[in-house]
């Protein structure tokens, strides 16, 4: 595992906010049925008094409630939402988001096209938020390397399980009144978007084979989301079943 170039406040600065980072109002947003989720809702509940939950999936809006809240640090664990300025803007200490891709894969399906680039290394992100997604202040990286036998379900377990471990680590600084840490890392793209995404998983008849198996590793998790359309008509690949 590869660190990103962090750089530690070293003389542990308290946060500007004085007031008992346990006491502080916050808010965590995260998906919802996934593990690392429920494990990092879990030590917010315990160690954040009082601390707002809401978890959802993409197709879930976020409500008035959520929307209009105010207080004091706004967690982004593996959420799928994109927030309006307003909303970050009213957290007084931090708005962070955990970002399963490093800088080199900002937005939407990442993991995917890491490797449909056949990348060799990949990371995790955590960043302070601004309305225009994953371009905020990155605050720390880990790398790892992908080898040829990983599969986007393996990758994007693997950032899961890092970001789980930065989040720890980084509550951990600001329940011990220090800052969180500065990097030297810098975004090195325009965020993919949905739709960058779904047309990497659309086959079409003029592709090479090889061009075709690598739109299927890349746009496989559990199971394929490439598809083929015929005027009107949309078919989805389905994996082979051996009788």
């Amino acid at each position: 595992m590869l660190a990103g170039n962090e750089k530690p406040d070293p003389h542990n600065t308290p946060t500007v906010n004085e007031k008992d980072p346990k006491e502080y109002n916050v808010l965590f947003l995260c998906k919802k049925d996934n593990e690392y989720a429920r494990r990092a809702t879990a030590f917010v509940e315990k160690h954040f008094t009082a601390p707002t939950i809401f978890s959802g999936g993409r197709k879930d809006k976020l409500s008035p409630e959520i929307l209009n809240w105010k207080g004091d640090l706004l967690i982004s664990f593996i959420s799928p939402w994109i927030y309006p300025d307003s909303l970050l803007a009213n957290a007084a200490v931090a708005a962070i988001n955990f970002h399963p891709g490093s800088p080199e894969y900002p937005g939407t399906g990442c993991t995917n096209f890491a490797i449909y680039n056949g990348e060799k290394e990949y990371g995790i992100t955590c960043h302070h938020m601004k309305a225009k997604v994953d371009s905020g202040d990155i605050i720390k990286v880990k790398r790892f390397p992908i080898g040829e036998e990983d599969t986007v379900y393996s990758v994007t377990q693997h950032c899961y399980q890092l970001i789980e471990e930065s989040f720890y680590e980084l509550m951990q600084l600001l329940l011990q009144g220090k800052t969180l840490p500065q990097t030297s890392e810098q975004w090195q793209r325009k965020p993919y978007t949905r739709k960058q995404l779904d047309d990497l998983c659309c086959i079409t008849p003029d592709m090479s084979e090889e061009e075709i198996t690598k739109r299927i590793r890349a746009t496989t998790y559990k199971t394929p989301w490439a598809f083929t359309k015929i005027g009107n008509h949309i078919f989805k690949l389905q994996a082979a079943t051996h009788s």
